[in-house]
C-alpha cells in the first residue's frame, strides 16, 4: 500500500524529496527514482530531518514498535499519517503525545489512481495539515472524511478490504465458467472482463446499481435465474454481511 501511495505522488510531482524506511524489497521502479532515497532502518534518517509528514505504511501488529522512531517528529509539527487498519487516534496519542495524526483507510485500487481512502483527523490537525493529507490521498483516488473515528472499522470492512471481495468474486465466476463447460482461459478472460466492465458502469452511470442490475434481468431470462440463487435467503446478501461484520470485528480488535 506504500508503494501505491508513493508511486501517485511520484506521478502527481506532490513533494521534492522522499525518504523512505523501508528494511525489505522496493520496487526497481521506485528505487531508480532520484527524488526517493530508501533508508534500511530510522537510524539513518537525517538527524535534523524535519518532515512536512511521516507516512506509517506498516502492519497494525508493527506500529507499537515503530513509533518510538519517529516520536521527535512529534516536537516539530510534522504530520502523522497512519494507514494502518485498527490503530486509533488515542493509540497514536499515547505513543507520539500531542502530534498532529491523521487515520486513513485506502485500498489497493490505489496503485491505479482507483482508490478511495476514508480519512479522520485528530483534534491537533491543522487546516493547512488536513489540505496536504486530502492532496496526498486524493492523488490515488477519491477522498472522504468522516468525525466519527469509530466509522473507520466498518469502512475498513467495506473499501479496505473490499477489494479481496472482488476479486473473489472473478475467481468463482471464473470457476463457475468451468464447471459450466468453458476453458478455463476463456472464463477467466470473461470473469475479469465483466466485473472490470461492470464497476466501470456503475461508476460512471446516475443509476442506482439496483437499477443497474434490474436492467440486466428480463423476467423468466437466464439472468433472472442466477439472480434467483444469488438473492436467496442465504445468498450473496447474506453472505457478504457475515463478511463485513466479521472484518469490522476484526477491525476493532486489532485497536485493543
Amino acid at each position: 500500500m506504500g508503494s501505491a501511495l508513493l508511486s501517485g505522488w511520484l506521478a502527481q510531482d506532490l513533494a521534492q524529496r522522499y525518504l523512505v524506511v523501508e528494511p525489505g524489497r522496493v520496487p526497481d521502479t521506485l528505487r531508480a527514482r532520484p527524488e526517493v532515497a530508501i533508508l534500511p532502518t530510522p537510524d539513518q534518517l537525517p538527524r535534523d530531518a524535519s518532515p512536512g509528514v511521516v507516512v506509517l505504511a506498516v502492519k497494525p501488529q508493527a506500529m507499537a514498535a515503530v513509533l518510538p522512531a519517529y516520536r521527535r517528529f512529534a516536537a516539530v509539527g510534522t504530520l502523522f499519517l497512519s494507514i494502518a487498519a485498527g490503530k486509533t487516534l488515542s493509540f497514536f496519542a499515547r505513543a507520539l503525545g500531542a502530534a498532529a495524526v491523521v487515520r486513513a483507510m485506502p485500498n489497493t485500487p490505489a496503485a491505479i489512481g482507483r482508490g478511495i481512502t476514508v480519512a479522520c483527523a485528530s483534534a491537533a490537525v491543522a487546516a493547512p495539515q488536513r489540505a496536504l493529507a486530502e492532496r496526498l490521498l486524493g492523488a490515488v483516488g477519491e477522498v472522504a472524511w468522516v468525525a466519527d473515528e469509530a466509522l473507520l472499522d466498518p469502512v475498513t470492512a467495506v473499501s479496505g478490504s473490499g477489494p479481496a471481495y472482488v476479486f473473489l468474486l472473478i475467481e468463482c465466476l471464473a470457476k463457475a465458467g468451468v464447471a459450466a463447460g468453458l476453458p478455463e482461459a476463456l472464463a477467466t478472460q470473461l470473469a475479469r472482463a465483466t466485473v472490470a466492465g461492470s464497476a466501470a458502469l456503475a461508476a460512471l452511470s446516475p443509476e442506482a446499481a439496483a437499477q443497474l442490475r434490474e436492467a440486466v434481468t428480463s423476467p423468466g431470462g437466464t439472468t433472472r435465474a442466477a439472480l434467483d440463487v444469488l438473492m436467496a435467503s442465504d445468498g450473496l446478501e447474506t453472505l457478504l454481511t457475515r463478511a463485513v461484520l466479521a472484518a469490522t470485528q476484526r477491525s476493532r480488535e486489532l485497536a485493543e
